[in-house]
């Protein structure tokens, strides 16, 4: 299934935060998520795999406690249950993509 950017509406999520969900099957699922500088993903945890690309900007990372800062190009893999957020010190967008599909993202 080809997904189309420009038709998806972005969903607001935090402050200063969007997200559109990019294409999914029942196994896996590819957001863009866009952040205002300052913007934050607060805390939170779920059972899915996750890695995410860094498309735009730099970003700090906490992974269970473990804060790490991210640029253009790079990755980050986040474990099932690891609590996580993130911060964005300028205007950027991740691709985030989870093992299974977010299946909360579709409500």
């Amino acid at each position: 299934m080809i997904g189309y950017r420009e038709k998806v509406i972005p969903t607001p999520c935090e402050p200063g935060v969007t997200r559109r969900i990019l294409n999914y099957s029942e196994e896996l699922m590819m957001c863009e998520i866009t952040f205002e500088k300052g913007a934050r993903g607060n805390m939170h945890a779920h059972p899915h795999l996750q890695i995410t690309y860094v498309g735009k900007g730099s970003f700090e990372f906490t992974i269970d406690g473990e804060v790490n800062t991210v640029k253009q190009g790079d990755s980050v893999y986040i474990p099932s249950g690891a609590k996580h957020g993130v911060l964005a010190l300028e205007d950027g967008i991740l691709v985030d993509v989870f093992n299974p599909m977010r299946e909360d993202f579709l409500k």
